[in-house]
C-alpha cells in the first residue's frame, strides 16, 4: 500500500481493510439529533469506501438545529471523515432533503470539494441509469401541509426516544434490538398507504424522465423492488435501520444492513482464554538465563537471598522466590512486604 507524504499512516492502514465500491448511496443521517447513529455510521465508513459517495438528503437536521441541536463529537467526526474522503480522491455528491433544505440554495456549487445537486442521474457500470433524489418533493404532507410535517416530525422523535428505554429492558431479558417507531410505521394503515403512494410516485417520475430506476431516501424505509418496469431503491436511514446502498464494480446494486452485519460473529473480538497458562517454576541449580516467561532465572546460590524490602532475608521456600517474578509478569504487584513503590 502506498502512503502519500503527510498522510496519516494509522488512517491509511485502517482504510486498507475497507471494501471499495463503485458507488455508495447514504441518506437520512440526521446529524444534530439525539437519534442519529453517528457512531455506527463512522464504523460503517471504516469498512466501506467508494469512488462516488451520494449523500441523498437529510444529512444534517436543520429542523432540530433551529430548536437547539444535540451535536456530539461523533457528529463532527462524520463531517471530517467525509471531507477526508474527498481529499483522498473520492467524489462526494450531496443532494439536500427537506431537513437540510437550506442547502438547496447552493445547488450547483461545491463546498470543500463536495458537490451540491438538487438531483442527479447515476449511470451504473451495466449502463442502467438511475435518478438520485431525496424524494420529499413527492411527499404531499411536506409540500402542502408543512405544519403537519413538523407535527409528524415531533411525534416521530418521541417514538424514537421510546426506543431507548424499551430496548434497555429488552437487553436485560436477553432480547435483541427492536424499533417501536419502525413497528408503528409498518402497522398503521395510513403509514403503509403513504409508503406505497410515495414509492409509486417516485417510480412514475423515473418513467417520466426516461431512466431505468430511482434511488431515494426520506421515508426511512429501505427497499429494493421493481414497480411496473422501474427499479425502486431506497437507502433507508441512520437513525433506526442503519442501511445503505452499494454498487460494486460489476454493476450490481445491493442493500447493506449494517446493524446486522456489524453484529455478525465474524466481526466480534475473539474470546479470551478462561485462565492464563501457568508459569513454570525454575529448576534448582539451573544457571541464570533469559527465558520466554520473564526476567533471568537466578542460579542456585542466589535463591537463598530474595529481596523482600529494604534488606534481604533468607528465602523460606522456593515459592517465596518465585512470587515477585510471577506476580510481575501476570500483571499484579507482589503483596505484603515485597511490594516496591
Amino acid at each position: 500500500m502506498h502512503v502519500a507524504k503527510g498522510q496519516d499512516t494509522t488512517s491509511a492502514a485502517r482504510d486498507a481493510h475497507a471494501v471499495r465500491y463503485r458507488a455508495l448511496f447514504i441518506s437520512d443521517i440526521h446529524l444534530g439529533t439525539r437519534a442519529s447513529q453517528a457512531e455506527s455510521f463512522l464504523d460503517f465508513l471504516k469498512y466501506h469506501d467508494a469512488d462516488i459517495i451520494y449523500l441523498v438528503g437529510d444529512i444534517i437536521d436543520f429542523w432540530r438545529v433551529k430548536r437547539g441541536p444535540v451535536w456530539l463529537q461523533s457528529h463532527n467526526d462524520v463531517l471530517q471523515k467525509l471531507l477526508r474522503k474527498v481529499r483522498k480522491g473520492s467524489r462526494i455528491v450531496y443532494i439536500p432533503g427537506n431537513h437540510d433544505e437550506a442547502m438547496r440554495d447552493y445547488c450547483g456549487t461545491s463546498f470543500g470539494g463536495i458537490e451540491l445537486h438538487h438531483d442527479i442521474v447515476h449511470t451504473g457500470r451495466d449502463g442502467r441509469r438511475y435518478l438520485v433524489m431525496h424524494g420529499d418533493e413527492f411527499d404531499v404532507v411536506v409540500r402542502y401541509a408543512k405544519w403537519l410535517a413538523f407535527l409528524g416530525d415531533r411525534s416521530y422523535e418521541f417514538a424514537l426516544w421510546c426506543n431507548h428505554p424499551l430496548n434497555w429492558v429488552r437487553r436485560r431479558f436477553g432480547f435483541g434490538y427492536w424499533s417501536l417507531s419502525a413497528y408503528l410505521k409498518l402497522r398503521v394503515k395510513q403509514a403503509v398507504n403513504f409508503i406505497g403512494e410515495f414509492e409509486n410516485a417516485l417510480a412514475e417520475e423515473a418513467r417520466r424522465r426516461g431512466v431505468d430506476g430511482v434511488i431515494c431516501g426520506h421515508i426511512h424505509h429501505a427497499a429494493d423492488r421493481p414497480i411496473e418496469g422501474v427499479r425502486y431503491l431506497n437507502c433507508g436511514d441512520w437513525v433506526e435501520s442503519c442501511t445503505a446502498l452499494a454498487e460494486d464494480h460489476a454493476g450490481q446494486i445491493h442493500l447493506i444492513r449494517w446493524r446486522e452485519a456489524s453484529a455478525a460473529p465474524a466481526r466480534r473480538a475473539p474470546a479470551l482464554p478462561a485462565f492464563p497458562e501457568p508459569i513454570p517454576l525454575p529448576e534448582l541449580g539451573r544457571p541464570a538465563e533469559e527465558t520466554s516467561y520473564g526476567p533471568p532465572i537466578l542460579a542456585q546460590p542466589e535463591w537463598d537471598k530474595v529481596a523482600l524490602g529494604a534488606g534481604t532475608q533468607p528465602a523460606a521456600s522456593l515459592g517465596a522466590a518465585a512470587l515477585p517474578a510471577a506476580s510481575f509478569w501476570m500483571g499484579a504487584e507482589p503483596s505484603g512486604k515485597g511490594r516496591r513503590d
